[in-house]
């Protein structure tokens, strides 16, 4: 299943787990459950905006964004990081008004069944959306995927707070576990807003990533060419990596353009999807040369 397909999938589950915790607030009159499906509406919102962010970054590149619209799925995982810290805000104000005055709980039974059903629906996708996110490398299936892990734990903190509850008779409790709840949902928001923030700034390629790169180009024979220069960066789920390739200055363009060649399918073998860019340079020029050439209207 593809990006769009999962988080299609998310939109169904999330309407799903509204109707089923929603129902498991007004039979039991619980602030924690009312908590819980206030974050599954949040859900919704996260996974119709994250579908429309990836429909948006599949676009082919055009004139107005030659490098394509990857870096749109980082405005998703943004925006879930906003929903999740509004949705934690409201269930603290809640929660602090039923601490001031608690209320009695009513059909606590039937309102913990559908809760648990609903969560075994968020946890069953978010594992599936998770593992999709790390094969894809889509940021904004993996935002949606956490943001649903933070559900299954929003859920599983209700439940306890309800049960703690109903065993003890200490109303306060219940509100008490809620803003609990709030508190880690609040956290996860602020990681969401930070990894989006820091996509956005042209983050180099994974350690590991980076490392394949450079066993690639030691594989090269030294003694004639070297690179230099190698940069990295990474957009959405499109990885890129730049570089200077110096070669003999008697070499006939033909024969510098098929190592070229070579290099980048070596390259694209070991970092599947990487888009290389590769500046041939004679062997005796240094960086202060390609920048005086530029100065002096040379081709580099």
């Amino acid at each position: 299943m593809q990006v769009a397909g999962y988080l299609k999938l998310s939109v169904a589950v999330a309407l799903a787990t509204i109707l089923l915790k929603t129902v498991a607030w007004w039979v039991s009159g619980s602030v924690g459950l009312l908590s819980d499906a206030l974050e599954s509406l949040v859900n919704l919102a996260g996974a119709l905006f994250a579908l429309a962010m990836v429909v948006v970054a599949a676009r082919p590149a055009d004139a107005d964004h030659p490098f394509g619209h990857h870096k749109a799925e980082y405005f998703s995982s943004g925006f879930e990081g906003v929903l999740i810290v509004a949705a934690a805000l409201a269930i603290l104000v809640a929660a602090a008004l039923r601490l001031w005055e608690p209320q009695p709980l009513e059909a606590v039974g039937l309102g913990l069944v559908l809760s648990v059903v609903a969560s075994i629906l968020n946890g069953g996708l978010a594992w599936s959306m998770l593992a999709a996110a790390r094969r894809h490398r889509s940021i904004a299936l993996e935002g949606d995927a956490r943001h649903l892990f933070t559900d299954v734990w929003t859920s599983a903190g209700v439940v306890a707070g309800l049960i703690a509850a109903t065993l003890t008779g200490w109303l306060w409790l219940d509100p008490l576990i809620a803003i609990a709840v709030a508190g880690n949902i609040l956290r996860e928001g602020v990681r969401l807003i930070q990894g989006a923030a820091d996509g956005l700034m042209d983050h180099a390629l994974e350690p590991d990533q980076q490392a394949e790169i450079e066993r690639i180009l030691a594989g090269f024979d030294h003694a004639v060419i070297r690179f230099d220069h190698v940069r990295t960066r990474r957009a959405g789920q499109r990885r890129f990596v730049d570089l200077h390739m110096h070669m003999p200055s008697s070499w006939s363009l033909g024969r510098a353009a098929a190592l070229r060649l070579a290099v980048e399918q070596a390259l694209a073998d070991a970092v599947p999807g990487l888009h290389t860019t590769i500046q041939l340079l004679p062997m005796q020029s240094e960086p202060g040369d390609v920048q005086e050439a530029s100065r002096e209207g040379g081709v580099t």
